[in-house]
């Protein structure tokens, strides 16, 4: 007896290139780091450098924003400090919760950081041409905000089902 097969795209999925493209990014910024001296920084790290507010932010917030679980950041976190990268402090407006910051040598790392990523976007200008990336860009963006409102659209109905059922 053979088991029926799941149908399959006949390409690889959008889902797929998306995450090899974040994959390659994200990789590609950890070997620039550990080029420019950064050997501290991990693959993990990514998921600080890129939800950190230059004002600090606090961790649930930044994992919300990530994608990932509050432990998991409290963990990135945990590690960073250790490193030196960053800093934890009181907030000021709940003395019970901490604010993330950098460090000075933290902002140094950030900041050669953010100086490569505008370099790799002039790079990538260069290599598909203005107009084609900017493209990319665009399309990237727009997919974002379709999937958000796809969501939205997912949750109402959900929320209207199950609210009349009596």
């Amino acid at each position: 007896m053979s088991r029926p097969q799941a149908p399959r795209p006949d390409r690889k999925p959008l889902i797929g290139l998306v995450e090899r493209a974040n994959r390659a990014l994200q990789a590609d910024m950890v070997r620039r780091a550990h080029a420019a001296g950064h050997t501290e920084v991990k693959m993990a790290h990514n998921s600080v450098f890129g939800f950190l507010h230059p004002d600090g932010a606090r961790a649930a917030d930044m994992a919300a924003r990530a994608g990932i679980t509050r432990q998991s950041m409290g963990e990135v976190i945990r590690d960073m400090v250790a490193l030196g990268l960053l800093e934890m402090r009181s907030d000021p407006n709940d003395g019970r919760a901490k604010v993330v910051d950098y460090s000075e040598h933290g902002r140094s790392v950030a900041g050669d950081g953010f100086r490569y990523l505008i370099e790799l976007e002039r790079r990538f200008e260069e290599e598909f041409g203005e107009q084609e990336y900017a493209v990319v860009r665009d399309v990237l963006e727009r997919l974002v905000g379709v999937l958000d409102r796809f969501a939205a659209e997912e949750d109402q109905t959900s929320s209207s089902a199950g609210g009349s059922v009596g």
